[in-house]
């Protein structure tokens, strides 16, 4: 139960607390068929990296390299540490902040956002990590405010939160998905677990249901919502006004947690100076942001498209190093929500092929030191 625990932290996160409110501008009623094509989705998404974690170590960078060699996992890398974990964690700390205003009665939700963001790295520099046994806490806490919310909001559905079914076309749906994906985005985890647990398959079934459950009542209860914070407003309706303590003080662990999370695998990823490189990049992005003004939507559909990109690669190993099927329709698949993308998706291609010129230009350069120093050695005995 424990590695179901886990399994299921990795994929619930703070995005759950807003990724409704998105899906539904994005598609209205119609945004519960996405939310159930990615949980279909999900099922070879979980199998494949589940069976790819018990055959090979390095998780999907490494199963990337693995496959297609060293210069193909380097836009893997760039993706996650250049634009997931940045964008992510942003969007994180700024969803956080809205719930944690709205408890508080007020205050600036992104001021707000922005100091969890730098508490999290203050943290990681001082080499706190969330414990595993307090990550299983977060978890249950998350999932018994979603089980709540979903059982408390199912009798106030009706017929009219549903109408119009789909107000901005089918295509929306598709919309929708892309940025929905961000809560999608963890079933890699199980082929990092699979060294030191044992039968992560069984985990990945139990976590399947469990996250099947959830996602789907809650979409089916927030799919008439206009609110940011529809988590909250399931809570006040069951409990009244005393539940937005309790809303606030959840935000605030769950959204630390997750955000130190995604900063310690990120730093670990960036190498030596990895944290700092993601302070330099999450300050410049924050800048950014405030002085632009861009929506969450926004980031969370960067964050979005560049996790599926990795998902993508993953599962493209997953097909060459496993001969599997499940993999290739899984791919197919995710390819398809990136086609949806839009214009966004030049992100990943960008960045990718900067990889590809950044590993190949190390290459070259690589080659001619190596050359130089054979060349140097016999000159050098030559003259003793």
């Amino acid at each position: 139960m424990r590695l179901t625990a886990m399994y299921v932290g990795a994929v619930l996160g703070p995005g759950v607390l807003v990724l409704p409110a998105l899906a539904a501008d994005a598609a209205g009623p119609a945004s519960v068929l996405a939310w159930a094509a990615l949980l279909a989705l999900s099922v070879p998404i979980a199998v494949s990296f589940a069976r790819l974690g018990e055959r090979h170590r390095g998780g999907v960078v490494g199963f990337v390299r693995i496959a297609y060699g060293r210069p193909a996992a380097r836009p893997v890398a760039w993706w996650f540490y250049l634009v997931g974990v940045p964008f992510g964690v942003l969007g994180g700390a700024l969803v956080g902040g809205r719930y944690i205003a709205y408890g508080l009665g007020g205050g600036d939700p992104v001021l707000i956002g922005v100091v969890l963001l730098a508490a999290a790295f203050v943290a990681n520099y001082a080499g706190v990590r969330v414990s595993a046994g307090a990550q299983v806490l977060l978890v249950g806490l998350l999932a018994a405010l979603l089980a709540v919310a979903v059982a408390c909001g199912v009798p106030h559905v009706s017929r009219a939160d549903f109408e119009p079914f789909a107000p901005h076309g089918w295509l929306s749906v598709g919309h929708a998905a892309v940025v929905l994906f961000f809560a999608f985005s963890g079933w890699e985890a199980a082929s990092t677990l699979a060294d030191e647990f044992g039968d992560v398959r069984r985990a990945t079934r139990r976590t399947l249901a469990v996250v099947t459950v959830l996602y789907l009542g809650l979409a089916v209860t927030t799919a008439g919502t206009t609110s940011d914070v529809p988590l909250a407003d399931l809570l006040e309706r069951a409990f009244g006004p005393s539940a937005r303590p309790v809303t606030a003080v959840a935000a605030t662990l769950l959204t630390f947690g997750a955000i130190n999370t995604y900063l310690a695998g990120g730093a670990r990823l960036g190498g030596r100076h990895g944290l700092t490189g993601l302070l330099v990049l999450c300050a410049l992005l924050t800048a950014v942001t405030l002085r632009l003004h861009v929506e969450l939507d926004a980031l969370m559909r960067v964050a979005s498209t560049a996790l599926a990109a990795v998902t993508a690669a993953g599962l493209a190993a997953a097909v060459k190093l496993l001969r599997s099927r499940t993999a290739a329709f899984a791919l197919g698949c995710t390819a398809l929500v990136l086609a949806f993308s839009g214009v966004l998706l030049a992100v990943p291609v960008v960045i990718g092929a900067a990889a590809l010129v950044s590993a190949r230009i190390s290459a070259r350069v690589g080659a001619r030191v190596s050359a130089r120093g054979g060349s140097a050695a016999p000159a050098g005995r030559s003259s003793s």
